[in-house]
C-alpha cells in the first residue's frame, strides 16, 4: 500500500508571488493544444481549408475564456446550486476552487459556435479540429488533481499493489489513485484514439469532394463519457452530493446525455458521408 506523496502545492515562490502546480497544469495543457492544433492543420484536410498558425492562437483564446466561464458555471449549477443561489458573490471566488469539466465543456462548445460564425468557418470542421488536441490538456488537469491530493478514489483492497492513503482524506483508508486512472483513459487512451481516427477517418468526402465533418467530434463525447462513467465507479463522490438514483455520481450522470448526443452526432455525419 502507498502513501501519497504530499507534494507541495506552491512549485515556486518568488516573494508574494506563489506558482502553484495546478496552474502550471493548465499552462502545460494549453501550451499542448497548441503545439498539436499547429501539428493538425498540416494534414490535408485541414491544409486545404486554410487553417493557419494564427487561427489556431485565436482559436486557443476562445477555449481558454470557454473553459473558465463554462468550468465556474457548470459547478455552481450543477454541483452548488442552492449554496450559490444564497451566497451569489461566491460566485466569483474562484480562488476557493470549483471547476466542472462538463460545464467547461459547454462553455467550450459555445466558445467554439461563436469561433466559427466570426470565421464563417462549419461548427463541425472546429470542433473535430479542437476535439483530436483536447485529452491531453484533461491529462494535465488530472496530474494537477493527483499532485493536490484531491478527487481521491474510493475505498481499495489494501492488498493491491497501487492502492494509496490519501490524508488529505482525513482517514488512513487504502484508496483508488482514480485521479491516474483519469490520466490514463479519459486522457492518453482518448487522446491516442481520437489522433489516429482523425487522421485516417477525420473527414470524408462527397462525390462532389465536399468535406463532411462530425464524426471525430462524435466520437470524442462518446469516449470521454464512457471512460469518465468508468473512472466515477472508482472516485469518491462528492461528499455533499453522494450518489444518486441508481448509485450514480453525478459525473456518470452528466455523462449520460454526453455520450447520447455523440452517437446522435456519430449517426448524423455517417448518413452524410
Amino acid at each position: 500500500m502507498l502513501i501519497h506523496p504530499q507534494f507541495d502545492p506552491v512549485a515556486l515562490a518568488l516573494g508574494p508571488v506563489q506558482v502553484h502546480w495546478y496552474g502550471l497544469t493548465y499552462l502545460a495543457a494549453f501550451g499542448l493544444f497548441y503545439w498539436l492544433a499547429t501539428r493538425r492543420i498540416l494534414q490535408p484536410v485541414y491544409a486545404a481549408r486554410g487553417w493557419t498558425p494564427r487561427e489556431v492562437e485565436d482559436l486557443l483564446f476562445y477555449g481558454i475564456v470557454g473553459v473558465i466561464l463554462g468550468g465556474r458555471l457548470g459547478y455552481v449549477l450543477f454541483y452548488k446550486p442552492a449554496h450559490y443561489l444564497a451566497h451569489p458573490m461566491e460566485v466569483f471566488a474562484v480562488w476557493k476552487g470549483g471547476m466542472a469539466f462538463h460545464g467547461g465543456l459547454l462553455g467550450v462548445i459555445a466558445a467554439m459556435a461563436v469561433f466559427a460564425w466570426v470565421r464563417k468557418r462549419g461548427f463541425f470542421e472546429v470542433t473535430d479540429l479542437v476535439a483530436t488536441c483536447v485529452p491531453t490538456g484533461l491529462a494535465c488537469g488530472r496530474l494537477g488533481n493527483f499532485i493536490n491530493g484531491e478527487l481521491w478514489g474510493r475505498a481499495a483492497d489494501a492488498s493491491l499493489p497501487w492502492a494509496m492513503v490519501f490524508p488529505q482524506s482525513g482517514s488512513e483508508l487504502a484508496r483508488h489513485p482514480s485521479q491516474i486512472y483519469q490520466f490514463l483513459l479519459e486522457g492518453l487512451l482518448l487522446f491516442v484514439i481520437l489522433w489516429l481516427y482523425g487522421r485516417s477517418h477525420g473527414a470524408h468526402h462527397r462525390a462532389d469532394g465536399t468535406a463532411v465533418w462530425g464524426r471525430v467530434s462524435g466520437l470524442f463525447l462518446i469516449g470521454y463519457g464512457l471512460f469518465r462513467f468508468i473512472a466515477e465507479y472508482f472516485r469518491e463522490p462528492d461528499s455533499f452530493l453522494g450518489l444518486l438514483a441508481l448509485n450514480l455520481s453525478m459525473g456518470q450522470w452528466l455523462c449520460v446525455p454526453m455520450m447520447v448526443a455523440g452517437a446522435l452526432i456519430w449517426a448524423w455525419a455517417g448518413r452524410r458521408a
